[in-house]
């Protein structure tokens, strides 16, 4: 497997040709407070916060430009935030409108050039045609994308964008200048603009990373990029080393694919459901939730984990999983989420919990169920299974009718956000769906 996966490398010794600017990267500036002063003309110029609450204890997950100025950036305490910058407004985060401004910001990009992959919600990479990887082609496109944004998706909606080689340098580039910039790397100019950086500054390299090639010697990208492949592999402990090394000398090394291998939703709790009890109905609307995204993706799923947090320490957590037969059925789900929730009150100390995730893991389709699972089921629990399966299929359809919760089990929490569950991660786009599921 690995010798098959080296052959993917190109021989020692060889270059990347200089027609260089194959691939564009484009990255939204402080794209969701940006999202907020195109949609309220109030917040327009003004320091702005995305919160996921209203409380200063929280953290910023999103500054607009003008509160970036003062030091605010996405994990900055609101209180610290407010201490250095008075005038900050906080705004709670709308995920469903920044899902609908994304879609926006495709269907403005598509106009100039495919899309290869979407990174993130404010992320994506484009191989340029090659009638538009000359160099005055491909800033023509880059150029056209960032009008087409403030014409058509809105003025305050910006975007930096890189042009290199390969996608790894286009993100690179795209960094190097925010906000609004748009950077060139090429086999000419690339080695004085990277060797200008900090390691850190290299999206791959993290604290942990650092520390590493710290220890190897490597103090500088120059250093890292004059180290021979094989070294790299040595420093990074894998083969990830070696894709690194060619990513940042400009070749073209295929993105190694992935398979989904879990579904869940976590959400950090409104201080009026932090008991017990309450949060117990955030973790059934979460449930509920990742079992409407398992029956749309037409998946079942073999395991379901229930991971808690405390709220007077945050180092006090309590998690745990059990093993089922496939399934994907609102019932059986909840059914295991009781039993996880008992075994956690008994567990864990009384107090009051601030976050709460669900997750189902061990994904299969219809197709990959072995039948003998199925077999060792009585009767009477496989004819109670057909009907979960059936009450559940039922509640998607009326709820996709007729709008979100038209039929529920229980009670179902009140947030401030309106959306138990449903965000924006950082590599995952929720689908316009589940804001209605």
């Amino acid at each position: 497997m690995q010798a098959d996966f080296e052959n993917l490398f190109p021989p020692s010794g060889s270059q990347p040709g200089n027609e260089s600017y194959k691939w564009l990267f484009m990255d939204l500036n402080s794209y969701f407070a940006s999202v907020e002063q195109q949609d309220n003309p109030y917040l327009r110029g003004k320091p702005v916060a995305v919160v996921p609450m209203m409380t200063d204890g929280t953290c910023a997950i999103a500054a607009s430009k003008e509160a970036k100025r003062y030091g605010i950036k996405t994990g900055t305490k609101i209180y610290e935030a407010k201490r250095i910058c008075p005038g900050l407004i906080c705004v709670l985060a709308r995920h469903d409108i920044y899902v609908k401004y994304h879609h926006r910001v495709l269907e403005e990009v598509v106009r100039h050039t495919p899309i290869n992959k979407v990174w993130s919600v404010d992320e994506l990479s484009s191989r340029l045609p090659p009638n538009k990887q000359p160099r005055d082609a491909a800033l023509s496109v880059a150029q056209r994308i960032k009008a087409g944004l403030r014409q058509n998706v809105g003025e305050y909606i910006t975007c930096s964008i890189g042009l290199a080689p390969n996608g790894y340098l286009a993100k690179v580039a795209s960094d190097m200048q925010k906000p609004d910039g748009l950077t060139l790397l090429n086999q000419d100019t690339m080695q004085e603009k990277l060797f200008a950086l900090q390691l850190r500054d290299l999206c791959g390299i993290n604290v942990g990373m650092e520390t590493r090639l710290h220890k190897a010697g490597i103090r500088s990208i120059e250093q890292l990029w004059n180290l021979a492949p094989k070294h790299a592999r040595k420093i990074w402990g894998g083969v990830g080393g070696e894709r690194f090394w060619y990513n940042l000398h400009g070749f073209a090394v295929p993105d190694l694919e992935t398979n989904r291998s879990m579904i869940g939703h976590s959400r950090i709790l409104d201080p009026h459901l932090r008991v017990p009890a309450q949060a117990r109905l955030v973790a059934r609307r979460l449930t509920i939730k990742a079992a409407s995204r398992l029956r749309r993706l037409e998946m079942y799923a073999t395991s379901f984990d229930l991971s808690v947090r405390r709220a007077d320490d945050s180092s006090i957590r309590w998690s745990a999983g059990i093993n089922i037969s496939p399934s994907q059925d609102n019932f059986t789900f909840l059914s295991v989420l009781d039993a996880l929730w008992g075994e956690m009150l008994r567990g864990l100390s009384p107090g009051a919990l601030k976050k709460v995730s669900v997750t189902m893991t061990g994904l299969c389709q219809s197709n990959e169920i072995t039948p003998d699972l199925f077999d060792m089921a009585s009767p009477e629990f496989q004819k109670l299974q057909k009907r979960n399966d059936k009450l559940s299929a039922t509640m998607d359809v009326l709820n996709k009718k007729f709008g979100s919760e038209t039929v529920r089990l229980g009670v179902s929490p009140k947030t401030a956000a309106g959306f138990v569950g449903t965000k924006i991660a950082f590599n995952r786009i929720p689908d316009t769906a589940e804001f209605h599921e």
